[in-house]
């Protein structure tokens, strides 16, 4: 089943502030793998984010260039977002920033290629002055998933993930968090200009039958 992002924009990303259990289909995105802690400034995770946004607004902006994508329609660059783990620990300790892997990602637009990928990945490698090789087109298929809004802190998160474990042990469903199937943050909120208590992020964690 396709994703069609403009359609399905408030089914996967403006959910409420309870536990909704949704099947999320499969997805292409731009992904920049790495590990460490997100808030090192200048630090690796730092530089992804920067890799991530110049390949997506390189392509978004392609219909003003030589380039042209078979299907294009303007369109706004969808929310950052990110999945995240930790070797040997069950679920999230924010107490361990620096233990953390991470994909991040930004949501392509269907009509987006590989071909149209390498091409922008190339180009705002040239036009940024920034390596954008450590980008990757990459395919999601989260499957069966519960997910909350989680307002304020990245720090106050697992009150609202015990929310969500709650539903789901009254609901017949358990947390499915292995080496495959990862905690995901959805980034509603600009952090430079909300402060933490009205940041908005939506949190979804992967899930089966119990």
């Amino acid at each position: 089943m396709a994703f069609d992002f403009k359609k399905e924009y408030k089914e996967f990303y403006l959910p409420k502030n309870k536990p909704e259990i949704v099947t999320v289909p499969a997805a292409n995105y731009i992904a920049v793998r790495g590990q460490g802690d997100p808030n090192e400034a200048d630090g690796v995770y730092q530089r992804a984010i920067a890799v991530l946004y110049s390949v997506a607004y390189t392509l978004k902006m392609s219909y003003k260039t030589d380039h042209k994508i078979e299907g294009f329609y303007e369109y706004v660059v969808p929310p950052l977002e990110g999945f995240w783990w930790q070797d040997g620990v069950d679920g999230v300790d924010y107490t361990d920033k620096n233990s953390f892997h991470w994909i991040s990602v930004i949501r392509l637009p269907d009509f987006v290629t590989q071909k149209d990928f390498d091409w922008a990945v190339e180009t705002a490698t040239k036009k940024k002055k920034l390596d954008c090789s450590t980008a990757e087109f990459l395919t999601i298929d989260e499957g069966l998933c519960v997910q909350i809004m989680h307002l304020g802190a990245f720090d106050d998160e697992p009150a609202t993930v015990a929310v969500m474990d709650e539903y789901l042990t009254q609901n017949g469903y358990e947390n499915d968090l292995n080496e495959n199937r990862f905690h995901h943050e959805i980034y509603l909120s600009d952090a430079r200009r909300v402060p933490p208590e009205k940041w908005k992020t939506v949190i979804r964690h992967p899930i089966k039958k119990r």
